[in-house]
């Protein structure tokens, strides 16, 4: 087929069922979608026709799970195409590109995968880097059949290069339910950090509606690709703030064809113990200070005792013995060689059996290794070792440093202050471990404690959202799960709503280990329009000093309504029913504590409803009611927010309570309604249209 003389602007969306003439081209390029669908239809039968025997009952069932996922991500979606996109080379080949890897009978792609490395030229070649691109062409799509075509030229430079139609109308297309890919749409800033080297950590500073939740989940898929060997052994995981989030983007790898990689939130992450308990934020921010790690490997490495008694060992008719000074040295190397807590008890009874031997040597014998062993596993050695060495259990550790102000005073001091001291002393000390109400913050301690103790094994790679809300504590309980990969991290430090929100990414990178990590900046907002961040923004100075706002990129400005009401839950239900007359989805907004009264307004007007973070709340909805404190990392086609001076006065200061506010403002990528009663926090006051 010819490569396309179409004019850079889009052919009209023609139907199939419509009757209109269809363009020639575009017929073309339906007629190749159906081979391709036929071609992997092909590829996933043969898949599920594989023999799975294999030598022995581990290899069958492993081969047989390989199957089983190969043919999952060979799975036709009928509402999706197999490409977005088409290259033609200055060497006569054309590329289709597209979710997925297909190839004809002759083992021919017809569709190559947008991760492969000669895709990378759909999203970066430029009429100033051509990358040995003559056209591009970009595909409308609409329920899986190919509407329009777009055509750009880069080797004409008397073609005027504009903004690509078919691209803007898939970044504000409405959407319903789980977040989508962007594989369509990805921007060139974005692609090099999707693309960045599978051993460098990335950090990304993203604005709202700038994609980074969507470039970190691209960027798993790509190194999955690129790396599968490694990664698939070792294992990826997103790290998200809640749940509602997590359900949100939970189709996004799938759809990649990615879906093995877990979904987690940093609580459930290092939740190991009942969280009873409630801490001030004060105890909040002091418990995630990285100076308790001082103090805790204190308190772990002080339960390794000094010997005092020598190490008597009967064997035959002979009683062998070895003095506690020779035994101390052997306990002070141990701790000296910068090993896990248990890993050096287990290394004790042989090196005390080393000493006993030693003395069989000097005394005639010849013992060799089994004897070695065999003095090691003796019941004398092993109760010495396990005397002076003890087993440890975190919550015990952590239950003693809280309720014994001289343990505390002990390992804390030079570290924390007294008063920092007293903050964390329990005011009445449970009776045990058991008994004892352990707080959210508590979790990181818990762990810091089992990272003393033991090594975890490290994952292939984890990406981190909204990373800034995480205290160093807990930062450093994600480094450890990925001690020997790397990670991407991302968020917005103007988004910080916790009263530990980092304030540099440079000390983040730190508390996660990796301090080299490499810190990239988007700040063009492609979801968010620029009626909507110009009045979020109004709060940057106020909250975020010195932090550029985004810049809104989309032609379409979007819409900005604010109402005063006397009835605001009862006004915001009427504006529900409103916009649910156009296409998309509608988020409501609210205080936390307001959130059952909004979703009664609603059900009292017979709109149905989820509420997201409650049981009966789930992202397929239209309509979703979202506490303030759980709208983080979603967006909606449009947003009423209720009552924004109730929202903000929830947190604990003003600025956290800005901050908040701001997330909650740049959740929308079509309109925004703004229904108050209470007077308007100033910045936003000052801005009302």
């Amino acid at each position: 087929m010819p490569a396309s003389d179409h004019d850079p602007a889009s052919t009209p969306a023609d139907h199939l069922d419509t009757g209109a003439p269809v363009d020639p081209e575009l017929s073309a390029e339906r007629d190749y979608l159906a081979r391709a669908r036929d071609a992997m239809a092909r590829m996933r039968e043969r898949t599920l026709a594989l023999d799975t025997q294999a030598g022995d009952a581990v290899s069958a069932a492993y081969l047989a799970r390989t199957l089983h996922l190969r043919a999952a991500s060979l799975a036709d979606d009928p509402a999706t195409t197999l490409f977005f996109g088409r290259l033609d080379t200055d060497g006569g080949e054309r590329w289709y590109v597209g979710r997925r890897h297909v190839a004809d009978e002759a083992g021919d792609p017809m569709v190559i995968d947008w991760r492969a490395e000669m895709s990378t030229a759909f999203y970066r070649a430029t009429r100033r880097e051509l990358m040995g691109v003559v056209l591009r062409r970009r595909f409308g799509l609409d329920r899986g059949v190919i509407t329009a075509l777009e055509d750009e030229h880069l080797h004409d430079t008397s073609e005027s290069e504009s903004r690509s139609q078919i691209l803007s109308d898939e970044i504000e297309r409405p959407r319903v339910g789980p977040m989508r890919d962007i594989v369509a749409t990805i921007q060139p800033e974005q692609d090099e950090i999707v693309r960045a080297d599978a051993a460098t950590s990335v950090c990304v500073q993203g604005a709202p509606g700038t994609g980074k939740t969507a470039v970190g989940l691209h960027r798993a898929a790509w190194l999955l690709y690129a790396f599968r060997d490694k990664l698939s052994r070792q294992g990826v995981l997103v790290i998200g703030p809640n749940r509602a989030f997590l359900e949100h983007i939970g189709a996004v790898l799938p759809a990649l064809g990615e879906a093995q990689v877990g979904h987690t939130t940093a609580e459930d992450l290092l939740e190991s113990a009942p969280v009873k308990g409630v801490d001030s934020a004060e105890v909040a921010v002091l418990k995630g200070d990285s100076r308790l790690a001082e103090v805790i490997r204190g308190a772990v490495w002080d339960r390794v005792r000094a010997p005092e008694e020598p190490l008597i060992v009967p064997r035959g008719s002979r009683r062998w013995r070895v003095p506690a000074y020779d035994i101390a040295e052997i306990v002070e190397q141990l701790k000296g060689r910068g090993i896990r807590y248990d890993a050096a008890r287990e290394m004790l009874p042989q090196r005390l059996a080393h000493l006993v031997l030693l003395r069989m040597e000097a005394a005639g014998a010849a013992p060799d290794d089994r004897v070695q062993d065999s003095v090691a596993r003796s019941t004398p050695v092993k109760r010495y070792a396990a005397e002076l060495w003890p087993k440890l259990d975190p919550r015990e550790v952590l239950f003693g440093l809280f309720s014994d102000p001289e343990a505390l005073a002990r390992h804390a001091e030079g570290v924390l202050s007294p008063e920092e001291q007293a903050l964390l002393l329990w005011p009445k000390p449970p009776r045990t471990k058991g008994s004892a109400r352990w707080s959210r913050a508590d979790m990181a301690l818990l762990d810091e404690i089992s990272g003393q103790l033991e090594r975890l094994s490290s994952l292939g790679h984890v990406v981190l959202d909204e990373a800034q809300d995480l205290s160093p504590m807990q930062l450093r309980a994600v480094g450890r799960r990925v001690s020997t990969g790397a990670v991407t991290v991302l968020g917005d430090i103007a988004q910080g709503t916790t009263p530990w929100s980092t304030s540099s990414w440079e000390e983040t990178l730190a508390h996660l280990g990796k301090p080299d990590g490499h810190i990239e900046v988007l700040d063009r907002g492609f979801r968010v329009p620029a009626s909507v961040i110009d009045f979020a923004s109004r709060l940057l100075p106020h909250m975020a000093p010195g932090l550029g706002a985004p810049q809104a990129v989309r032609s379409n400005p979007g819409r900005l309504v604010m109402r005063e009401s006397d009835q605001p839950l009862a006004d915001a239900a009427a504006v529900v029913a409103q916009e649910l007359r156009e296409p998309g989805s509608v988020g409501v907004i609210v205080a936390d504590l307001a959130t059952e009264a909004m979703s009664t307004a609603l059900s009292d007007n017979g709109i149905e409803h989820g509420v997201l973070g409650a049981a009966r709340g789930d992202v397929e909805h239209r309509v979703d009611v979202v506490p303030a404190t759980v709208a983080k990392g979603l967006e909606f086609d449009r947003v009423i927010v209720v009552e924004p001076a109730a929202i903000a006065a929830a947190e604990p200061d003003e600025r956290t309570g800005l901050r908040r506010l701001y997330v909650v403002l740049t959740r929308a990528v079509t309109g925004l309604t703004v229904i108050h009663h209470d007077p308007l926090p100033l910045p936003l006051a000052l801005a009302t249209p």
